[in-house]
């Protein structure tokens, strides 16, 4: 078990060991039962980058970003 501390900008510090575990940037977050869970985000563009012409794949990506921005965003409202 790790303990951090909140900062007043609400971010937290995950040990370098998780991270290099989980090997992901993005992590979806919930709450159950009380507890905050995070769950490794894995983005679908990204794993396909090596298939795709040099170019597109970097548009997809920002795009799924921006929607991702957005969706976050838009649960987010009325909290």
């Amino acid at each position: 078990m790790f303990i951090t501390k909140m900062t007043k900008k609400g971010q937290i510090t995950i040990p370098a060991e998780y991270r290099k575990k989980l090997k992901a940037e993005y992590y979806t977050v919930e709450i159950k039962d009380e507890q905050i869970v995070l769950k490794p985000f894995r983005q679908l563009a990204g794993s396909l980058k090596k298939y795709a012409k040099k170019g597109k794949i970097e548009k997809v990506i920002q795009e799924e970003k921006k929607a991702f921005g957005e969706a976050l965003i838009e649960k987010h409202k009325s909290d």
